[in-house]
């Protein structure tokens, strides 16, 4: 069994900032990505941020400069620091990562159960 467990979102006022935690506990061989994604009701699931296992990350360019993703691989846990919240990037954000739980085994997503973050304008 694996489990995410995020923490850190709430209800901040435009500007303002926020720091989500994500940890994956477990049976765990490997991750290789760990990542955040953001839903909003009536829209797709989008990607926010991702980093790899040696620290190369990709962020979607509504976030870039403002969000930054950090990894702690001996805790297997990610970070998302986010700074200069606008009311726009109010949505339930998600943990996902990406694993094998053996060494012969096939990678695998899996995902938090989501955390709100709500923007005041």
């Amino acid at each position: 069994q694996v489990q995410l467990v995020e923490s850190g979102g709430g209800l901040v006022q435009a500007g303002g900032s926020l720091r989500l935690s994500c940890a994956a506990s477990g049976r765990i061989f490997s991750i290789s990505v760990m990542g955040w994604y953001r839903q909003v009701p009536g829209k797709e699931r989008e990607m926010v941020a991702a980093i790899t296992s040696g620290g190369s990350t990709n962020y979607a360019d509504s976030v870039k400069g403002r969000f930054t993703i950090s990894r702690d691989n001996a805790k297997n846990t990610v970070y998302l620091q986010m700074n200069s919240l606008k009311p726009e990037d109010a949505a339930v954000y998600y943990c996902n990562a990406r694993l094998t739980r053996y060494s012969w085994s096939r990678e695998s997503d899996y995902w938090g159960q989501g955390t709100q973050v709500t923007v005041s304008s």
